[in-house]
C-alpha cells in the first residue's frame, strides 16, 4: 500500500511539473488517503503482533 501511495505522489509531482493541476490534485489526494491508510493499518498490525507476544 506503501508503494501506491508513493506511486500516486510521483504522478502527482510530474504532473504539477508539467502543468496538469487537475491531475495533480487528484493524485496527490489520493496518495494522501492511500498513506494514512498504510499508517492505521500498520499501527493496527503492530498492536496485534505486541497482543500475539503476551
Amino acid at each position: 500500500m506503501l508503494r501506491w501511495a508513493v506511486t500516486f505522489l510521483v504522478i502527482a509531482l510530474i504532473a504539477a511539473v508539467l502543468g496538469f493541476g487537475g491531475i495533480a490534485g487528484a493524485s496527490a489526494g489520493i496518495a494522501k488517503v492511500l498513506f494514512f491508510v498504510f499508517l492505521v493499518v500498520f499501527v493496527i498490525s503492530m498492536v496485534a503482533h505486541l497482543l500475539k507476544r503476551v
